[in-house]
């Protein structure tokens, strides 16, 4: 199988894995929504940074480390979900805040608070790299092309941040930003439950496993 077959079916594989609804969709269209446009595409950005960084550690072999070591990805999982209770509290607290959406320009702390969620939400769920790993070793040949551990961490890049960058410029638009400003108070408590629900499930999974 050439280097393009085996891209287009790990990138066809990938991009049904990004568009399907998870925390990353969740953190991305809230600040999208609730901050401005910018501070969304800063978050896609930060998806895509932290899709290639699950890639390359699935290429490096990590996700055999962790299924030898068990206790490691309990690990993980239990952070990762930790982390995702604390975005969910933090939204629910917010939830009674009154917010001012002026529409300006984000400025350059805003954005990088933004990036840094949304990375640390896409690093959090280590089941995400197995997930790769498990697509990888579907379509990746035993001695695997110069040309495909090239092509992958740009391609993982650009369907990571491709796709949230869609779903921020679509929830930073005016009608969804006035429906949100309208039930601010019902949408975070919404968000703050499937965040904490997520969060718990893989607490709970670390735990009882």
């Amino acid at each position: 199988m050439s280097s393009a077959a085996i891209l287009t079916s790990i990138f066809a594989a990938l991009i049904v894995g990004a568009m399907s609804p998870g925390p990353s969709f969740v953190v991305v269209s809230r600040i999208a929504i609730s901050r401005s446009r910018l501070d969304g595409l800063a978050a896609a950005l930060g998806m895509g940074v932290g899709g290639v960084i699950f890639g390359i550690l699935a290429l490096a072999g990590l996700t055999a480390l962790l299924t030898q070591f068990a206790w490691l990805y309990l690990v993980l999982k239990f952070a990762g979900g930790a982390y995702l209770v604390y975005i969910a509290f933090r939204i629910w607290q917010g939830a009674k805040e009154p917010l001012e959406v002026s529409g300006a320009v984000a400025g350059g702390a805003s954005l990088g608070r933004s990036f840094s969620m949304a990375l640390l939400t896409q690093l959090s769920n280590p089941k995400t790299i197995i997930v790769y790993a498990s697509i990888f070793a579907a379509f990746l040949p035993k001695t695997v092309p110069a040309g495909v551990i090239i092509g992958l961490p740009i391609g993982i890049f650009a369907i990571e941040a491709g796709w949230y960058a869609i779903v921020a410029l679509a929830f930073s638009a005016r009608r969804p930003r006035q429906v949100y400003l309208a039930a601010k108070h019902w949408i975070d408590r919404a968000a703050g439950l499937v965040m904490g629900g997520l969060g718990l499930r893989l607490i709970s999974g670390a735990i009882l496993r």
